[in-house]
């Protein structure tokens, strides 16, 4: 790679101060850090504790939702594949079926290539959609403000896909993400200031700007006619009968966001985060203990017309987007709490929020998405009375 070294060495001087490209030195900056370490010596005190900066974090968070990605993949295909043979239908008007026709493939639900790449056909499109209207946003405010494009938006487009339904209109996508970049973070001052987590912020926008679109129950299966409730819908209607195993939910082969079904998933993406030191292990313990709490307190309380009274905490687990927004949302190391202290209250109340607006508000049976916005707005409130207490200790501990 020493030709790719030299020809960006050679093309720096058009892009620093008083080259003709100047103003566009973000772009480059980037492209050179993301291919390489950068040269520049530190001269003086760095403080720097472990070789984990801002880059390798990102990554690390990358590598851990690819088993998200690839159950997103399999996942939407299968159900898409289930539905049309619900349906009886032979083909589809939907591009994706086309091409998966075309491929010769078939719609065959026990065809774990077909799913995949069915699958991925619903995926990779909104995933581009995002990181091309997003990345747009992230450059104009890193030129405009001269600063270099930080990595962080690498997880934000990966994140936002996988919290959405695989049907979703493009434009939606586009404009779900650019609310998230540009009024959850930039407005803040960019990647370090924003209080809120910015995917969550643009599928926030999306739900209550199109909630037919993003919560119906017609938009988890990617195949016009057929309506799938989720679990935790099925759940919330005391009308209907829950027709899939917990061991299923636990998967991630049930209709849902392309990337929140499947817990297992999710499991794996916590271990690598937890080994890597990027995700917080205190925030995940709470975030379940105050969730278990919580529903042995209104099992205990019980409900005759509410049956989300009676679900039992395990199944708290593997519906709807806990698995992913505890593991992937909840310790972002920006908009989460960052004294050690505070990552268990800020851990626990998600949980105890999750439950409360799952159970008793049964019109919103998910609460994930907003149990974790709310308590980004308090995780700085929650950090600030540890560092006080800390303070006043230290300075009892001096008086004479």
């Amino acid at each position: 790679m020493k030709f790719l070294r030299n020809f960006l060495d050679k093309q720096e001087k058009h892009f620093l101060k008083g080259g003709k490209l100047e103003t566009f030195y973000p772009l480059y900056e980037t492209a050179d850090t993301f291919l390489y370490t950068s040269a520049a010596p530190t001269k003086s005190a760095s403080h720097i504790r472990d070789v984990m900066d801002l880059k390798r974090m990102m990554m690390m968070v990358v590598i851990a939702l690819v088993p998200a990605v690839f159950m997103a993949f399999y996942n939407t295909g299968l159900q898409a594949n289930l539905g049309l043979q619900e349906l009886g239908a032979a083909s589809s008007p939907h591009w994706q079926a086309q091409v998966i026709e075309w491929l010769g493939l078939g719609f065959d639900p026990t065809n774990i290539l077909g799913n995949i790449i069915f699958g991925a056909l619903y995926f990779l499109p909104i995933y581009i959609v995002t990181l091309a209207v997003g990345g747009f946003w992230e450059v104009l405010f890193a030129v405009v403000r001269k600063h270099e494009v930080n990595e962080g938006f690498l997880v934000t487009s990966l994140l936002f896909p996988l919290i959405l339904p695989p049907n979703i209109p493009y434009w939606q996508v586009a404009l779900g993400i650019s609310f998230g970049v540009v009024i959850g973070k930039e407005v803040f001052g960019g990647v370090g200031m924003n209080i809120l987590n910015p995917a969550l912020t643009a599928r926030a926008f999306l739900f209550f700007a199109y909630p037919a679109e993003i919560s119906g129950d017609k938009v988890w299966v990617a195949v016009d006619g057929l309506s799938s409730a989720t679990p935790l819908a099925q759940f919330a209607d005391s009308a209907m009968s829950v027709s899939y195993s917990w061991m299923d939910s636990f998967i991630g082969l049930i209709p849902g966001s392309m990337g929140e079904t499947s817990a297992l998933a999710c499991l794996i993406g916590a271990a690598i985060l937890i080994f890597s030191k990027v995700g917080s292990w205190k925030i995940m313990v709470s975030v379940i203990v105050g969730t278990i709490l919580t529903t042995l307190a209104l099992n205990a309380v019980g409900s005759d017309t509410n049956p989300m009274f009676g679900l039992p905490f395990y199944w708290h687990f593997v519906i709807g987007g806990f698995a992913f927004g505890t593991v992937f949302m909840a310790t972002d190391p920006v908009s989460a709490a960052m004294t050690e202290n505070g990552k268990y209250v800020y851990g626990f109340l998600i949980g105890f929020f999750v439950v409360l607006v799952r159970v008793v508000n049964p019109a919103f049976p998910e609460g994930m998405m907003l149990a974790i916005l709310f308590m980004n707005v308090f995780a700085p409130i929650i950090d600030r009375y540890f560092i006080n207490k800390n303070i006043k200790r230290r300075l009892a501990r001096n008086v004479i």
